[in-house]
């Protein structure tokens, strides 16, 4: 099974997103790539569309490797177990969330034209990337919509590796996810058109659902 693009692959999504039409749910695309199949989930769900922006702190000397997230609103998750075997001291963590706040606000100021984010306090949010290989964004965003008080969160995507989604259970309420596969491979590989995602695709797409 390979999907068609982006917005197919959000229509796919959609129809197993309906449960929620009802319910008046954000819809929140991770930039860039899960932007478009978000806006054809919202589309479908009559749903507000947003972005959701979140930056990883990575360890110092090895960034790949995540000791916490930050998100809007002054949102931080701190993985303690990590910062205390990586020995991350709390002047180098620091730096590390000045770095990445920085970059976090410019990216938000950029993509929403300046528009404040949606509220999600008691609401159902439902975040949406293109493909989850690693889960690690994903699971930041599902911990900053939490943090911001959302009544539910539900995570979405087009494919998925096995190993991702288990984790990921323990930030959202539920995951939805036509194609999991313990092989995933490059997530565009699922997909016919998976063309780079440019930022002014995303900020068009935002402001056509302002």
């Amino acid at each position: 099974m390979t999907y068609t693009n982006r917005q197919q692959a959000g229509a796919v999504l959609a129809s197993e997103l309906r449960q929620f039409i009802d319910d008046s749910p954000v819809v929140l695309g991770l930039p860039r790539g899960g932007v478009p199949v978000a806006a054809a989930i919202a589309d479908a769900l009559h749903a507000d569309l947003d972005i959701i922006v979140v930056r990883k702190l990575g360890v110092p000397h090895h960034r790949e490797l995540a000791m916490g997230a930050i998100g809007e609103g002054g949102v931080e998750i701190l993985n303690d177990d990590v910062i205390s075997s990586a020995r991350v001291n709390p002047r180098d963590i620091s730096i590390t969330e000045n770095r990445e706040l920085k970059e976090l606000s410019r990216r938000a100021e950029e993509f929403r034209e300046g528009s404040p984010p949606i509220p999600l306090q008691g609401r159902i949010a439902i975040i949406v990337d293109d493909g989850i290989a690693t889960g690690a964004t994903a699971a930041a965003a599902c911990d900053v919509a939490r943090a911001h008080n959302a009544r539910k969160v539900v995570l979405a995507a087009p494919v998925a590796a096995s190993q991702a989604i288990e984790r990921l259970h323990d930030h959202c309420d539920a995951v939805v996810c036509p194609l999991i596969t313990p092989d995933l491979g490059a997530v565009g590989l699922w997909f016919q058109d998976f063309h780079q995602v440019p930022d002014a695709e995303v900020i068009e797409i935002l402001r056509a659902h302002r």
